[in-house]
């Protein structure tokens, strides 16, 4: 398989996740009081971020965070420039829109996806890995194997169950997406949902099931949603998405049969579009097709393809 230096939203967080580091307990006790850490406040799975003329995410020293007497437990992020940084849950109550405008006008609580689209690549990858962490420590507060309590451990890495003991850690879900080619043309379609009535089509995409290769998942995905049959799978990049806890594996198939059988319980439509279309798509130019933003590993999966980058 043939990888490719993509540079995807998302996908150059900076930090050192501090691996070594989390398994002193004290010492992270202390990097959390230190004055110079710093803590990346997310307000319901939204980011703190400046949004003035140098848009950038905000982060608060320990001070400032205290002042605000900020009770969350923060997660560990990792290490910049041997600063450590934390991300926290806080509350409305606490940060409001008034009160943090207080503290700068230009501050604003923005959603992640925002973030992928006007910060710098490194700090759009923070902003991933922050969000990604919390939502998933919001979720498994409970234990699946016997329904105690958890209580965060390394920092953030683990959730151990105060009954049973089991430890739970991150997740995450590998989605493959794919666009399928037939010399000149290939096959895009319109999931149920967010590109519903629009002529906006994007790579074929599903996650992949337990006990399945990449490739398996491809073909798999591809005959469910569009009745395609695909050969010579090739990986192309990969993109975390932090919605809710995703990474893209995108790929390239050859197409073995062209008519298609779609799914109409997961799909609206499924298209094969002509290279020149896809190329106007690409360019803004075309009346009939709209291809996925660049925030979109999507759209450098149909980019490689109609450019013959493959």
């Amino acid at each position: 398989m043939t990888t490719h230096g993509y540079g995807h939203v998302f996908a150059k967080n900076p930090l050192n996740r501090g691996e070594k580091e989390r398994r002193d307990q004290s010492a992270i006790n202390s990097m959390m009081t230190d004055p110079q850490s710093r803590f990346l406040p997310l307000r319901e799975l939204n980011l703190l971020v400046n949004t003035g003329m140098e848009s950038n995410l905000f982060w608060l020293s320990r001070v400032q965070l205290d002042e605000f007497a900020c009770k969350s437990e923060p997660i560990f992020l990792g290490i910049l420039d041997d600063i450590y940084h934390f991300a926290i849950e806080v509350s409305t109550d606490l940060f409001s829109d008034a009160v943090i405008r207080s503290l700068n006008p230009s501050l604003r609580f923005v959603d992640v996806r925002s973030c992928g689209e006007f910060l710098d690549p490194e700090e759009a990858g923070i902003a991933a890995q922050a969000r990604i962490q919390v939502y998933w420590h919001q979720r498994y507060k409970f234990c699946s194997a016997c329904g105690s309590k958890t209580q965060m451990q390394r920092a953030g890495q683990v959730r151990n169950c105060t009954g049973c003991g089991t430890d739970h850690f991150p997740r995450t879900d590998p989605v493959i997406i794919v666009v399928v080619h037939d010399g000149d043309k290939c096959l895009l379609g319109q999931s149920r949902g967010r590109l519903q009535r629009t002529n906006t089509y994007s790579a074929l995409a599903g996650f992949v099931d337990q006990g399945e290769s990449i490739e398996e998942a491809v073909a798999r995905e591809v005959m469910e949603e569009a009745g395609i049959e695909v050969k010579n799978v090739k990986y192309h990049s990969s993109q975390p998405w932090p919605l809710p806890y995703s990474l893209m594996i995108g790929c390239h198939a050859e197409a073995v049969t062209t008519n298609i059988n779609m799914d109409e319980d997961e799909m609206t439509d499924v298209k094969w579009f002509d290279r020149k279309d896809v190329i106007s798509a690409l360019e803004n130019n075309s009346e009939v097709l709209k291809v996925p933003m660049k925030i979109a590993i999507a759209h450098h999966l149909v980019k490689s393809w109609a450019l013959n980058e493959i």
